[in-house]
């Protein structure tokens, strides 16, 4: 009898240990997002522009008036990107500071408006050079280091007083 407890103990342990091991190996960051708001209007006059160095002639500038931060810390945004001839790519973008990543949740094309994004998953910033302009505007003021600033006009005044270039 007790051979068969000490058993069954020893059991018990290995079980809980492995069910503590597998509640280890997921990430404790991955906060789970709230539904993100449907794109909104944007303007191309009054951007907070964004240089980088090796855009291929490309411009980037964010919408102030899109900014806004969720409870569950994702900083949203529209950047435009806009060649030399004129020509602009429009996008709804979420940053998530505390993970460094970043996702686009729709495009805008002139005849059409807003479509989603055919993929959704969040990304490292780090990860692919077309995320440059994003990792610009998490350094540039989006981001207080791993955490989202406090308030959206603390966003707009971080990216409005910090050039934001050379992030790349």
């Amino acid at each position: 009898m007790l051979l068969r407890n000490i058993a069954l103990a020893g059991l018990l342990v290995c079980t809980s240990g492995l069910g503590l091991a597998q509640a280890l190996e997921e990430p404790a960051n991955k906060a789970t997002e709230l539904p993100a708001p449907p794109p909104p209007a944007f303007s191309t006059k009054g951007l907070l522009e964004i240089e980088l160095t090796r855009s291929s002639g490309l411009t980037f500038g964010v919408d102030p008036a899109t900014i806004s931060l969720s409870p569950d810390g994702v900083v949203r945004y529209v950047v435009i990107a806009t060649s030399p001839s004129g020509a602009s790519n429009v996008m709804y973008e979420g940053i998530r500071c505390t993970t460094a990543e970043f996702r686009v949740y729709a495009r805008h094309y002139p005849k059409t408006g807003w479509t989603n994004a055919s993929s959704q998953d969040w990304r490292s910033l780090y990860a692919t050079n077309q995320s440059r302009h994003t990792l610009a505007i998490a350094r540039g003021g989006a981001c207080d280091a791993a955490a989202p600033r406090m308030t959206v006009a603390e966003i707009i005044r971080a990216l409005r007083d910090t050039p934001i270039k050379n992030y790349e």
